[in-house]
C-alpha cells in the first residue's frame, strides 16, 4: 500500500492521471518538477525533483519541514518548536519534524519561464497519513464541502490590483544580505493618475505583454489588464470559476508573473501600498455568487424585485437567499477582515473617498461599499463583490471566511438592512442593527486579530488550530513591526522585498 492509499486519495481515477503526468513530463522534454504548496501567507512554496523522481514522490509523497506553516512574514518561525509544550496547540508540529507532500498529477503544467520544468500542486499530511488540518487550501475544502452540504456550490471571479517597476538594482550583492533581504531599487513604468489611459498602457507595453503570455500559457482565464490610477499600478480581470479553483488561480498567477517580470528585469508587487510617495493602494475585489447544485441556477438571482421592496432594499435585487448571504458577510465583516487584510501595511488602505471601505455596509453598485450589489431581478449575473482583501491576502482562507459567514446568514436567516448611500458616513464605534451594518471596520492588525477571537462563529468555523497558528504568526509579525525604529522601513523589507 503507498502513502497514498494510507492518505485516502489514491481513488479509481488516480493512477491513470498518475501515469498521464509521466507520459507528459517526458513528450515535453521536462528535467525538473517543483512541487509547490501553499503557506500561512499564501505564498507558494516549492521543492524541485528531478524528473525521475516524481513517479516516487506521487507515490510516496515527500517530506517537508513542518516548521514552514508556522512561519510569520519574514520566515521567521513563530513557535517555540524545541521547547517541551511549544506547539501544544498544534499536535504534530513539535520538534520540527518532517511533514510530507502529495503532488495533484492533474495540477501538472509546463511553467512558461522556465524552460524545461513543469509544475504541480500539493498538499501536506501528517506521516500517518492524516491531513493536516491547518493547510490554508484544505481550510477552503472544508469550508465548501459546508456548503456543498447545504444545497450551494460558491463561483468567484477576481480582481486584482498589483504594482510593477522595472528594477534599477537587484540589490544581489553580499554586501546587502539581510533578513529580511533590500528590496531593488526600482523605476515606475508609468506615471499614474490617469485613470485606463491608452497611452500609459502602450508605455507599458512590454511589462504587460509579459502578464498576458504567463498567465494564458498557465491556462488561467484572464480576461483584461487594466491603468490604475496610481503610479505604476495595474488591474487584472479574470473570468468567474469555482471558488476553489479561483483561488488556485490567484496562488499561481502572483507567483508567476513575479518571476516572469523578474527574469525580464521588473518587480512585480502585490503589496497594498508600496512605500513610494503618493503611491494609491490596491485592492483584490472578489465577486461571489451561489450556485444551487439541484439545477445550476444562480441562487442569488431573483426573477422580479420582492413585493413592496424598494431599489435600496436588498430583496429589490437578491432573492431570500442571497440577501442572508449578505447579511451574513456583513455580520462577520469585522471579524473577518484579518483573512481578508492580513498584513500591517493593508490597513492604511481603509480611507475616506478612495473605493476602499471603511464600514461594514453595502450598496447597489457603490465602489465605496465593503459589500457591492450588482446585477438585478432576472439578471443571471447578480453577484456580491466584496472589496475588504488586500492582493497578498491568502485566498483560499479569505474565501473560506466568505463561505463561513455567508452560512451562518443563511442559517440563521439574517436580514441585510437597506443600502447605503453614504459608505464613509455610516461608520459607528460599535456594531448596529441590520446585521452589523454600519461598523467600523478594524484600523490595525492588532485591531483584527482581536475582532477575530471575539467572532466565536468564524473561530469556530475555522478551527482551534487554524486560529491559534494565525493567531500566533500574525501577533510575532506585529510585535516586530511595533518594536521597529522605523516603521516604514520595515514594511519596506518585510513586504515590498518579496511581496
Amino acid at each position: 500500500m503507498t502513502f497514498a492509499d494510507r492518505c485516502g486519495v489514491a481513488d479509481a481515477s488516480r493512477p491513470t492521471a498518475c501515469a498521464q503526468a509521466l507520459v507528459f513530463i517526458r513528450e515535453h522534454g521536462l528535467d525538473l518538477a517543483r512541487i509547490a504548496w501553499c503557506d500561512l501567507h499564501g505564498a507558494l512554496r516549492c521543492k524541485t525533483l528531478v524528473a525521475g523522481a516524481v513517479a516516487d514522490a506521487l507515490a510516496e509523497g515527500m517530506g517537508m519541514v513542518s516548521t514552514l506553516l508556522l512561519k510569520d512574514s519574514s520566515d521567521r518561525t513563530a513557535f517555540q518548536v524545541f521547547e517541551p509544550g511549544g506547539t501544544a496547540a498544534l499536535p504534530g508540529f513539535g520538534q520540527a519534524g518532517n511533514l510530507l507532500l502529495l503532488p495533484d498529477p492533474a495540477s501538472l503544467r509546463v511553467l512558461p519561464w522556465a524552460p524545461g520544468t513543469g509544475w504541480m500542486q500539493a498538499m501536506s499530511w501528517f506521516a500517518d497519513g492524516t491531513p493536516v488540518a491547518i493547510d490554508p487550501r484544505r481550510v477552503l475544502q472544508a469550508a465548501l464541502a459546508r456548503l456543498a452540504a447545504a444545497g450551494f456550490g460558491l463561483k468567484c471571479g477576481l480582481e486584482v490590483e498589483f504594482h510593477i517597476y522595472r528594477i534599477v538594482d537587484d540589490h544581489l550583492d553580499p554586501a546587502w544580505a539581510a533578513w529580511p533581504g533590500e528590496p531593488p531599487s526600482v523605476a515606475m513604468v508609468h506615471p499614474g493618475f490617469h485613470l485606463l489611459s491608452e497611452g500609459w498602457v502602450d508605455l507599458a507595453d512590454e511589462p504587460l505583454r509579459i502578464v498576458q503570455r504567463t498567465a494564458q500559457a498557465l491556462g488561467l482565464p484572464l480576461r483584461s489588464l487594466e491603468i490604475e490610477l496610481g503610479p505604476s499600478q495595474f488591474e487584472a480581470v479574470f473570468d468567474a470559476t469555482d471558488a476553489l479553483t479561483a483561488a488556485d488561480h490567484l496562488l499561481l498567477f502572483r507567483s508567476g508573473v513575479r518571476q516572469a517580470l523578474r527574469r525580464a528585469g521588473y518587480h512585480a508587487s502585490f503589496v497594498c501600498r508600496p512605500p513610494f510617495p503618493n503611491v494609491m493602494s490596491s485592492g483584490w475585489h472578489l465577486h461571489q455568487s451561489l450556485v444551487d447544485l439541484a439545477s445550476g441556477a444562480n441562487a442569488f438571482q431573483r426573477e422580479q424585485p420582492a413585493a413592496g421592496s424598494r431599489e435600496n432594499d436588498a430583496a429589490y435585487t437578491l432573492s431570500a437567499t442571497g440577501e442572508h448571504w449578505l447579511a451574513g458577510l456583513l455580520a462577520h465583516a469585522v471579524g473577518m477582515a484579518v483573512f481578508c487584510t492580513p498584513t500591517v501595511n493593508g490597513y492604511g488602505r481603509f480611507r475616506p473617498n478612495v473605493m476602499a471601505p471603511m464600514a461594514a455596509c453595502w450598496g447597489r453598485d457603490n465602489r465605496g461599499a465593503m459589500l457591492r450589489v450588482l446585477g438585478g431581478a432576472g439578471d443571471a449575473a447578480t453577484r456580491i463583490e466584496n472589496r475588504l482583501g488586500e492582493p497578498l491576502s491568502n485566498p483560499y482562507l479569505c474565501i473560506a471566511a466568505q463561505v463561513f459567514a455567508g452560512l451562518d446568514g443563511i442559517e440563521r436567516g439574517l436580514a441585510a438592512g437597506p443600502a447605503t448611500e453614504a459608505p464613509y458616513a455610516t461608520v459607528t464605534a460599535t456594531t448596529v442593527a441590520a446585521a452589523g451594518q454600519g461598523a467600523a471596520l478594524p484600523a490595525s492588525l492588532g485591531q483584527a486579530l482581536d475582532a477575530l477571537a471575539a467572532d466565536d462563529v468564524l473561530a469556530a468555523a475555522f478551527g482551534p488550530e487554524l486560529v491559534s497558528c494565525l493567531t500566533q504568526v500574525k501577533r510575532a509579525e506585529l510585535a516586530r513591526h511595533d518594536a521597529a525604529k522605523d516603521g516604514d522601513e520595515w514594511q519596506r523589507r518585510e513586504y515590498f522585498s518579496r511581496s
